[in-house]
Parts: structure tokens; sequence; C-alpha cells
């Protein structure tokens, strides 16, 4: 697996660095994308972006971003075109994520899930690949809407 893009805000650094240092220890190598608006002026949705940009630009084949809630990390990431990015807070929503929605990113909440849930997830999502079959269509009609929304 290419390397593995992660962000995070202020709000979410400690869990940031448990993901990452879990990461590494499965040999993944981890490009941080991360802010700390206690240091800087960026804020959450510059590091959204960016990681989704990269992603989109193949740069990296997955990317996980952490905010408060995995919200707002969510929302951004989903304004790049052909990016698909899931908010999990439990393994199952991880799974399907990835299995029937080939979502390339996934959000957590470090003020929603607890680091141990959130190494669980992390793992599952990383176990998991998209399945094709019926969901592909589905997948290619998200594509399809994108591009109509960006032809307006």
């Amino acid at each position: 697996m290419k390397s593995i893009a992660i962000g995070a805000d202020d709000a979410a650094l400690e869990l940031k660095n448990l993901i990452k240092a879990f990461l590494q220890e499965k040999n993944i190598a981890v490009s941080d994308y991360s802010s700390d608006a206690r240091t800087d002026n960026t804020m959450y949705p510059d590091v959204a972006y960016s990681v989704a940009t990269a992603i989109k630009e193949g740069q990296f084949e997955r990317g996980i971003l952490i905010c408060g809630t995995g919200i707002g990390m969510a929302i951004v990431a989903n304004k790049v075109p052909g990016v698909r990015a899931a908010q999990c807070h439990d393994t199952y929503s991880a799974e399907r994520a990835r299995k029937s929605n080939n979502a390339q990113v996934i959000t957590l909440g470090a003020r929603v899930i607890g680091p141990e849930l959130a190494k669980t997830i992390v793992n599952a999502w990383l176990n998991s690949e998209f399945e094709g079959g019926g969901s592909t269509a589905k997948v290619d009609k998200i594509g399809h809407y994108e591009q109509q929304a960006q032809a307006k």
C-alpha cells in the first residue's frame, strides 16, 4: 500500500498522533497534513482539502482525517471531485465505507470515540477493499451526479 495521508486539527492532535504511530507500527508510511491552530492559522477545512486533493491527484490511495467530531472534515473532503469521504465511528461503517462506497477517506471524531476504538475502526477500513458487484453502479452514479453538479 502506498503511504496514507493523515490530517487533524488542534482538537484531534493527540488521537492523530496515536493513529499515526499505529499505522507506522504496521509499516505504513504516513504523510502528515495536520495543523495546530494554537501555533498557526491553518483551519481544518484547509487540512481536509489538502488531503483530499492529494488523494485526487494520486499521491495517496487513502486518507484519514480527524477533528472534534469528524463531520467538518468529511464535508470538506467531499467537496473535492472524485473523493469519497465517510465519517466512521464504528467498524461496520468503516468496512461499508470501503466495501460498498469505495471511500478513499475516513473521518473520525476525537471527541466522539476513544483511542482503542479509533485504532479498531482504522484497522477495519484498512483491511477492506471495494467489492464492486451491485455497488459499482451506485458508486458510478455518485460520480455522475458529481459531474452534473460541476457542469452547472
